[in-house]
């Protein structure tokens, strides 16, 4: 197929080819879209079209996502440029330092929980009387014996 051109002469890409080159489904660009990440227009069939520059973006939101990074924040972040646009290395700078302290402190939690797996033996409430992990001061003992988390989510508690 074909890409089309659209009026200011960008290449114009289908959203079945924006789905093969980025690596995402296609339900996963209409959400990314539904949630405003991303921006596509419409050919004069009614077809989704997306710039070429969308590829730039969705390889953004795949990075930041598997960082941990929440939608909110990417959707933050790249609300503050025009959708699909190609961001200059200062806006790059811009946002990858927003995202930095987000980041640290999510590298420092994961080094606590890594830390602290070891003395967990799976649910950690059945065994511990403190539980950093799932039940910090040992404050769902007050309600007795066994796993509570597990017994209120069954409505047992």
């Amino acid at each position: 197929m074909t890409a089309e051109k659209t009026i200011d002469g960008m290449r114009s890409l289908t959203i079945g080819e924006v789905a093969k080159r980025s690596g995402v489904t296609v339900s996963t660009l209409h959400f990314y879209e539904s949630k405003g990440l991303i921006a596509s227009t419409r050919n004069a069939g009614n077809q989704r079209r997306f710039p070429a520059l969308v590829l730039r973006s969705i390889a953004i939101i795949k990075v930041a996502q598997r960082t941990g990074i929440p939608l909110a924040e990417i959707k933050n972040a790249l609300g503050r440029y025009p959708p699909n646009s190609k961001l200059t290395a200062a806006q790059w700078r811009e946002m990858s330092s927003a995202w930095r302290e987000s980041l640290n402190l999510r590298i420092r939690t994961l080094e606590a929980l890594r830390d602290s797996l070891d003395n967990c033996i799976g649910c950690g409430c059945l065994s511990l009387n403190d539980c950093p992990l799932r039940n910090p001061d040992d404050t769902l003992g007050l309600d007795g014996p066994g796993p509570r988390i597990l017994e209120a989510r069954r409505g047992q508690r």
